[in-house]
């Protein structure tokens, strides 16, 4: 038996309702890797990729906050794949199709977090979704156009990571990922930002430990490593009781994480301190796209060729990492040293 047969023959032990990467299919048809499931090699191909290594440079909350220990868009996306893999492996999924959508979920966000998503979106003739333009990264943009040509049920994954919590509970909703490991991944995101968004914002001094609303503390946990591991379990637990039929949570464990971003949102996200930030984001933003516009050849690419100049400026921004667009913009707003 070869490698690849033996590692097939292990997926037939997951769980009856588990995906299989021998089930997947590619746009392209390509070759099987002798040592390697389809969902292993689009794991790897993500992280290989350009796009993947800029998410270190791109802000998840904090815009180039003052410590190490600040979490960035590529550690958030750490955070989502380690509780991703926790949970399909306790149900007995397929971690690795789990592993590869977490690992490419965010690929698309823009530099400055969801308030640069908010004025692209406001630039962009279509409108802009980072989950959408994650799966345009994979599909189009990566491999100088080529795109990485992932599986079908990577790419679904990716695109339906982002629904919001008003219906993570419920199986009745179309744009809920068809695969247990997509879902898993959906509500690995939402674990992993509000956590450690709290952790970050008690860390900045914006918010204190002892504002917490007490019923989170009491239900969720008192720090961060508690409330994972509450949420996690809960979510193992109650979505065996319903025999897999879907990814859930507890109404209880439910209740306490929309009351928590509920928090971040009036406490952290739009807190009034910030609008001086945001404005500041939106002129840098408006200014780059008004400047390329003037002469887009000097900076995008020809790829993809049937898409309009606007999208092609819009997909270079939001491509960007925090850094470069900072930099690009001191270049033709501060005067250079011409003494």
């Amino acid at each position: 038996m070869s490698v690849y047969e033996e590692i097939i023959e292990r997926e037939e032990r997951l769980h009856d309702k588990a995906t299989k990467s021998k089930n997947s299919k590619r746009k392209i048809s390509e070759d099987s890797s002798p040592v390697r499931t389809e969902f292993q090699r689009d794991r790897d191909r993500i992280l290989h990729s350009k796009s993947f290594r800029r998410l270190k440079h791109k802000t998840q909350v904090f815009i180039s906050p003052e410590g190490d220990h600040f979490r960035t868009r590529l550690t958030h996306t750490l955070e989502v794949s380690q509780i991703s893999r926790t949970i399909s492996k306790a149900l007995n999924l397929n971690e690795e199709l789990s592993e590869a959508i977490a690992l490419g979920h965010d690929l698309g966000h823009t530099p400055f977090g969801h308030m640069g998503e908010k004025i692209l979106s406001e630039l962009s003739e279509n409108g802009f979704k980072h989950y959408e333009q994650s799966l345009r990264v994979v599909e189009k943009l990566e491999y100088s156009g080529k795109g990485l040509n992932l599986t079908d049920k990577v790419r679904e994954g990716i695109v339906k990571h982002s629904k919001g919590l008003g219906d993570i509970i419920s199986e009745a909703n179309s744009q809920m990922p068809s695969t247990l490991e997509g879902q898993v991944v959906r509500i690995s995101d939402i674990i992993a930002y509000v956590n450690h968004d709290l952790d970050d914002s008690i860390r900045a001094g914006i918010i204190s430990d002892n504002s917490i609303p007490n019923s989170i503390k009491r239900k969720l946990g008192r720090d961060f490593a508690g409330r994972i591991d509450t949420i996690v379990n809960d979510v193992i637990h109650k979505t065996r009781e319903t025999n897999l039929n879907f990814i859930t949570m507890s109404d209880e464990i439910y209740k306490e994480l929309i009351l928590l971003r509920e928090f971040l949102y009036d406490k952290v996200y739009l807190r009034k301190e910030s609008e001086g930030e945001r404005n500041k984001i939106g002129f840098i933003l408006r200014s780059l796209f008004n400047h390329i516009g003037k002469n887009p050849a000097k900076f995008i690419n020809k790829f993809p060729e049937n898409d309009s100049t606007n999208r092609r400026i819009i997909d270079f921004i939001a491509g960007m990492t925090d850094n470069f667009a900072l930099n690009l913009f001191k270049s033709f707003i501060l005067p250079k040293n011409i003494y």
